[in-house]
């Protein structure tokens, strides 16, 4: 997560989930501008980002995959479930820092 949101939200990460917007902080594309992720793909761990993309040789363009590693959450999308996740990450936090 970027600094802002971390601040906000208490919490050092979250799972990247489609419709978040996210920065690329490494590698090639690491001077693009912000971009909304249009797909998941979990089984070769990278993610689809709009704005990212390269043209073939035929002149088709194609979404580059990006490692989540590579990436910073910048406007996460909320809905109940990722509330939900944000309360139970911040209240396992205190519980923790409470108990030492």
């Amino acid at each position: 997560l970027s600094k802002e949101i971390r601040a906000k939200y208490g919490v050092r990460t979250l799972p990247v989930r489609k419709d978040d917007e996210v920065q690329v902080t490494r590698g090639y594309f690491k001077s693009y501008q912000p971009g909304k992720v249009i797909q998941v793909y979990r089984k070769k761990f990278v993610l689809h980002i709009e704005r990212i993309q390269k043209e073939k040789a035929n002149g088709n363009m194609f979404h580059v995959g990006i490692h989540p590693s590579n990436v910073t959450i910048t406007k996460p999308k909320l809905d109940i479930s990722r509330k939900r996740i944000i309360a139970r990450k911040v209240a396992a936090k205190a519980a923790r820092d409470g108990a030492k």
